[in-house]
């Protein structure tokens, strides 16, 4: 078994927001991964006393405990219970309820000498390496999926100057407009079957919404888990597929991937070639081969 790691902050003046980290059991039959990428709430009130880093830790850490000791549930339960456990923890002193509470993306893996579970929930991606060479992306793109008027919205203010007041003030209004679709619910409480997203806040239930799925253990040859700022070797900067980067995190490392993140980053350090959310991002990566 293989692992590598490497997470590293996009602002190092700023906590990292991303958890990842491996569970090898002791006995050497198989494992389990946990990523998870927290949300960066706009500056202000968000409801809570502790933050978000401490968000994704209290999650993180009871997602992997619980994906590694309770094999008998499968992933999306032990990401309700991962959920109601983080909410129980600061239920007293935060308000859940707030649109702003702390949350996150998550991903996880679970494999033993039979099959490989896997989780995604949100913009964080798992890449699965079959044994033929073949790379599978496994994507949850609800949040890449929002309602045409909402992506016109973003189209403006990036079209708006730097800087400016109108494209704060049209930045403003786009947030509040992913923030009313990120685990919305319709007039009859359920979760909203259209134009929404969904990511692990106070809400056990968000997690039979994550995309999940079993394959069989001698169909795949190893894993790779990424942060949507890791991913941005792909998904914003081009530079190469999924299977290109697989290669990467093979053939060079995790500190390698994200390092050419940060160089591509810093070549367009105001998002004017490569428009994204933040001109830096934390990036996590992980591989794990079998």
């Amino acid at each position: 078994m293989r692992i590598d790691l490497t997470t590293d902050p996009g602002d190092p003046q700023r906590p990292n927001e991303d958890y990842v980290s491996v569970g090898l059991p002791a006995s050497g039959q198989g494992g389990v991964l946990v990523l998870l990428d927290g949300v960066t709430p706009p500056a202000g009130d968000a409801g809570c006393v502790h933050g978000v880093p401490w968000f994704t830790t209290r999650l993180g850490g009871a997602m992997l405990e619980l994906s590694a000791s309770r094999r008998d549930m499968p992933l999306p339960d032990c990401l309700a219970e991962a959920i109601g456990r983080t909410a129980e923890a600061h239920a007293t002193t935060c308000d859940l309820s707030h649109v702003r509470t702390p949350q996150a993306t998550v991903v996880a893996a679970r494999w033993d000498g039979r099959s490989v579970e896997h989780l995604v929930l949100s913009d964080s991606v798992l890449l699965v390496e079959k044994m033929d060479g073949t790379v599978e992306a496994v994507l949850d793109d609800r949040l890449a999926r929002l309602p045409e008027a909402v992506r016109a919205m973003r189209d403006a203010v990036r079209a708006l100057p730097r800087g400016s007041a109108e494209r704060t003030a049209a930045g403003e209004e786009y947030g509040r407009a992913v923030e009313a679709l990120r685990n919305a619910r319709d007039a009859e409480g359920a979760f909203a079957a259209d134009g929404a997203f969904f990511t692990a806040a106070a809400d056990p239930d968000v997690a039979r919404l994550a995309v999940s799925g079993t394959s069989d253990r001698s169909d795949v040859r190893a894993l790779a888990a990424l942060t949507d700022g890791a991913a941005r070797w792909v998904e914003v900067f081009h530079e190469g597929d999924w299977k290109a980067c697989f290669e990467l995190l093979r053939s060079e490392g995790a500190r390698s991937l994200i390092a050419r993140v940060r160089a591509a980053e810093a070549a367009d350090p105001q998002g004017t070639a490569f428009p994204r959310g933040k001109p830096r991002d934390d990036a996590s990566a992980v591989l794990a081969e079998f």
